[in-house]
C-alpha cells in the first residue's frame, strides 16, 4: 500500500515534467504508466526503489544517483535515451513546478558560496576528478589525452584528427614561435604543451593541480626528448609569477569560481609580455548566468561552473586586457562527447575492472548527459584570444586560416582500430 501510493506521487510529478517524448516508467510494485506524447526518443524505465520526496526539487540528482546505485533500471533504450527525454522537457510546460524552480533559485543564491575555491579547495576538487587512474582516460581519450573540446572540420574526422585541429586550431591564434616562453595554465596530460614545442621550438611551462597529469607529462616530455624545452609544475596559477610571450588555457577556466573570474585575467594581464596573446578555451552557456547541475556538482566536478559570457567578459574588461577574437564552437563538443561515450561503452568491462558497476553507471549517466548538454541543451564552447595591446595581432582573422593551411594536422597515430571503426 505504502509503495502504490508513493509511487502515485511520482506519476503526479512525471505526468508534469514529460510532456514530449516517450516514457514508460515501472514501480517496485510491477504497475506502469506512459508519459509524453509518443514521440522520440522512447525509453522504458523500472523503478527498483520508490524516489523519495526530493525528486521534487532536485530531479537530476535524484534520477542520477538512482541510475547510479542500481535504484533505476533502463529496460528499454539506454540512459541516452532517457537523459534525452528529460532534456527536452527542461523548459516550458515540461518542467515540475514551483519546486523544482525554488531548488534553482536556491542554487542561485548559493552559488559563490559553492564556487568558494581558494588553493587548497581547488586542488581537492581537481584530484576528485583529475587523479583518478589514469588507466581509465587511456581507455575512452584520443592517443593523446586531449580531454577537452575538439575541433571537427569533417563530420567523418576521426577523434584523434580533430583533437590534432583543435591544437592546431589554438597556435594559430596564439602565433607561438621558436625561442617565446609559452605557459599552459590546466595542462593535463601534456599534450598541448608538447605540441607547440614540438612544432614550433617554443619553451613551454605547464601547470596542473593533478598529482596524476603531472606525472604523465613529466614521463612524456622525457619520452619525446623535449624535457629541455617543455617543465610540468603542479602549482596554481595564482601563485605564478615571471613573464610568457604566449598564454594558453584549455578546459580550466570551468574550475575558477566566478567570484575569481576579474583575478584571473588580472593575472594573466600580468604574467603576459607587453606584446604577449593569449587564448582562454572554455566551455560556456548560451544565455544568462546560471547554476551548475546539482549531480554534476556533487559527483562529478566539484567546484565547476560554466559560465555565461555576460560574466565573463566584464572581467575582462576589468583587468585592463583587450579581447582581440571570439569564437563560438557549437556542435563539436557534442561531437566529441560521442566519441567519448563509444569508447567508453567499448572498454565498459575494463573500467568495472578498474572501479566497479556503480562508477561505470556514473560515468555513463556523466557522458550522456554532458553530450545531450551540447547537442540539445544550452551549451557551447569559446575560445577568447586576449592582448595587452591593439596591434599585437594581425588586423584580420586570415592569418587564422592561412596556419592552418600551411601546418596540416597530424594526428598521433591511434592504436585501437576496433574503437575507430565505432567512432
Amino acid at each position: 500500500m505504502w509503495v502504490r501510493r508513493d509511487m502515485r506521487f511520482v506519476w503526479y510529478l512525471l505526468d508534469r515534467m514529460v510532456r514530449r517524448g516517450d516514457l514508460t516508467v515501472t514501480g517496485p510494485d510491477g504497475r506502469s504508466r506512459r508519459f509524453g506524447d509518443g514521440s522520440l526518443p522512447r525509453a522504458a524505465i523500472r523503478f527498483n526503489r520508490t524516489p523519495g520526496p526530493r525528486l521534487l526539487f532536485v530531479p537530476t540528482l535524484v534520477f542520477g544517483e538512482a541510475y547510479m546505485n542500481g535504484d533505476l533500471t533502463v529496460t528499454d533504450g539506454d540512459v541516452y535515451d532517457l537523459i534525452a527525454i528529460g532534456q527536452m522537457n527542461r523548459s516550458g510546460a515540461g518542467r515540475s513546478g514551483v519546486p523544482e524552480r525554488w531548488g534553482e533559485h536556491g542554487r542561485r543564491l548559493l552559488r559563490r558560496v559553492q564556487q568558494f575555491n581558494p588553493a587548497g579547495r581547488a586542488r581537492r576538487n581537481a584530484a576528485h576528478h583529475y587523479d583518478l587512474s589514469d588507466r581509465l582516460y587511456e581507455l575512452f581519450l584520443d592517443a593523446d589525452r586531449q580531454y577537452s573540446c575538439a575541433y571537427f572540420q569533417s563530420p567523418v574526422d576521426t577523434l584523434e584528427m580533430a583533437q590534432d585541429q583543435k591544437k592546431r586550431h589554438l597556435m594559430a591564434k596564439l602565433l607561438p614561435a621558436s625561442g617565446q616562453r609559452v605557459l599552459d595554465i590546466g595542462c593535463g596530460w601534456g599534450g598541448l604543451a608538447l605540441t607547440i614545442a614540438r612544432r614550433t621550438g617554443a619553451r613551454v611551462l605547464g601547470i596542473t593541480l593533478s598529482q596524476e597529469q603531472l606525472a604523465v607529462a613529466r614521463r612524456r616530455a622525457a619520452a619525446a626528448g623535449l624535457a629541455d624545452r617543455v617543465r610540468f609544475d603542479l602549482l596554481d596559477y595564482r601563485h605564478l609569477t615571471g613573464q610568457f610571450d604566449r598564454i594558453v588555457s584549455v578546459g580550466m577556466f570551468e574550475h575558477v569560481g566566478v567570484a575569481y573570474y576579474q583575478a584571473f585575467f588580472e593575472k594573466i594581464r600580468s604574467l603576459l609580455t607587453d606584446t604577449g596573446v593569449a587564448v582562454v578555451h572554455s566551455i560556456g552557456r548560451f544565455g544568462c548566468p546560471g547554476t551548475t547541475d546539482p549531480w554534476i556538482a556533487k559527483y562529478i566536478f566539484p567546484g565547476g561552473y560554466i559560465p555565461a559570457l555576460s560574466e565573463t567578459l566584464p572581467a575582462v574588461e576589468r583587468s585592463g586586457l583587450y579581447p582581440t577574437d571570439l569564437e563560438i564552437l557549437r556542435l563539436h563538443y557534442a561531437e566529441t562527447l560521442r566519441h567519448w561515450r563509444r569508447r567508453f561503452r567499448v572498454h565498459r568491462a575494463k573500467v568495472a575492472d578498474l572501479y566497479d558497476e556503480r562508477f561505470c553507471r556514473m560515468w555513463e549517466f556523466y557522458l550522456a548527459g554532458a553530450e545531450l548538454g551540447f547537442r540539445q541543451g544550452r551549451h557551447m564552447v569559446f575560445q577568447l584570444q586576449l592582448a595587452k595591446s591593439l596591434d599585437t595581432v594581425p588586423l584580420n582573422r586570415d592569418y587564422i586560416t592561412d596556419y592552418e593551411r600551411s601546418h596540416p594536422a597530424v594526428p598521433i597515430p591511434e592504436d585501437r582500430p576496433s574503437v575507430v571503426a565505432l567512432s
